[in-house]
């Protein structure tokens, strides 16, 4: 294989892996911007989409249904379990805590979702069924499996139709106006708490769909799955600039990106052995040098303190 066709290789292999980042980061950017909340058990979602998907496959399967399908109860249960945690542990921290109570709640949540899949599932990696089988596509000497395509082209889609649904629909609109000022969204006869509720839904169901791209590539699940994902895809919200959806989406194809050119090129100089880990490094080195020189990301507007 050629340099040059190694390199193309790596940039759908990014992309891949970085539309599931960018799906995820949506969820962030979303809770975020309406609530000011950084729900970090929203990787966990992947987890809970893709045991769905684990267990809900060979049910349809039955039916005569094809395997894709399950992405619907996947999308379902998240969106349950999302609506669930809003109601049950931020709502309440958020009328009556402070910006550190609802922080710590997010990472109990978290803990709680892992721990407690753990107790139903076990500790060991479960293998997911085959999803969709796609041949591979060859051109020259380039080869771009199914999962790569069906990954990136479902990616786009979902992140076109988000930025359609937020700029276009009535409930995008409540969304934004909440974001910008939830006393006047209040007079303005908009359901704040039912916006915040819907808001939760569909970022939790965003997860689903990421964990359907995920398990199409890498047919397994565990407890902890979402752990690392869902700190990517932090990264990926924070480099976009969170709180813009735009941002996510170009935030989430650019982690991608460093990520599978920095294993392919610099793990190979570093001798292969630590390349995940090296690759690791680098994304979260990205967020410190993000944090210190822009804040606000590469499409997020500065803050204002207002006095």
């Amino acid at each position: 294989m050629s340099g040059f066709v190694m390199f193309i290789s790596q940039i759908f292999n990014g992309l891949k892996i970085g539309s599931v980042y960018a799906l995820v980061a949506l969820g962030y950017t979303m809770v975020y911007g309406i609530i000011r909340l950084l729900n970090f058990a929203h990787g966990d979602f992947i987890m809970i989409g893709a045991y769905t998907l684990m267990l809900s496959i060979p049910a349809l399967a039955v039916m005569g249904l094809p395997a894709w399908t399950a992405v619907i109860p996947a999308t379902l249960v998240c969106a349950l379990v999302g609506v669930l945690v809003e109601r049950l542990a931020y709502k309440p921290v958020r009328e009556k805590g402070n910006s550190m109570t609802a922080l710590i709640t997010a990472i109990a949540m978290s803990l709680l979702l892992e721990n407690g899949s753990q107790a139903i599932f076990g500790a060991d990696y479960k293998t997911v069924p085959t999803i969709v089988s796609i041949p591979t596509l060859t051109i020259g000497q380039l080869k771009i499996d199914g999962a790569t395509i069906v990954s990136i082209v479902l990616g786009v889609i979902m992140m076109v139709a988000m930025q359609l649904y937020v700029k276009r629909t009535k409930q995008g609109k409540a969304m934004r106006a909440v974001s910008e000022d939830k006393e006047a969204s209040l007079l303005m006869g908009i359901n704040v708490n039912g916006t915040i509720t819907l808001t939760f839904a569909i970022g939790s169901g965003l997860a689903a769909i990421a964990a359907l791209m995920y398990c199409v590539s890498y047919p397994q699940v565990s407890p902890t799955m979402g752990m690392m994902l869902g700190l990517k895809a932090f990264v990926a919200a924070v480099l976009g600039g969170i709180g813009s959806i735009p941002g996510a989406m170009v935030g989430g194809l650019a982690i991608g990106l460093i990520e599978s050119l920095t294993k392919a090129y610099i793990g190979t100089i570093t001798g292969g052995v630590i390349t995940s880990a090296f690759s690791d490094a680098i994304v979260f080195a990205i967020l410190i040098i993000v944090l210190l020189v822009r804040p606000s990301g590469l499409m997020g507007e500065p803050e204002t303190e207002k006095v």
